[in-house]
């Protein structure tokens, strides 16, 4: 048996409005396009989720190798593109580098898939 649901009676702007509340401007979009980009390969999403799971907010590029079954080189490589996306920050420390989530680069992620309709 079919349902019928009332009709509801909203704006135009109210159905039409953009993810983010207004239109982005070029240099907004292509930053957040190399964040989500970087993010398309889920071994990428998992040494992020990895390195924010941490207790001291950090990773050593040696301790993030094996959970993911990849080599060193391979997960360096990895690690630079999130670097250069800017999702997260990368210190050197003697021959091991160190990296962190940068929290302000997934807050933009997050707020560009949150409508903000008032």
């Amino acid at each position: 048996m079919a349902t019928t649901l009332p009709l509801v009676d909203t704006p135009a702007a109210a159905c039409c409005s953009t993810l983010t509340g207004g239109v982005l401007s070029e240099d907004d979009a292509a930053t957040l396009a190399k964040m989500f980009k970087a993010l398309g390969d889920p071994t990428r999403v998992r040494l992020l989720s990895m390195i924010a799971a941490n207790a001291d907010g950090e990773a050593c590029i040696c301790d993030l190798t094996e959970p993911v079954g990849l080599s060193q080189p391979t997960v360096s490589h990895h690690m630079k593109l999130l670097a250069e996306s800017g999702l997260v920050t990368r210190e050197q420390r003697g021959r091991w580098a160190y990296y962190r989530v940068v929290e302000t680069a997934l807050d933009s992620l997050g707020a560009s898939l949150t409508s903000r309709r008032t």
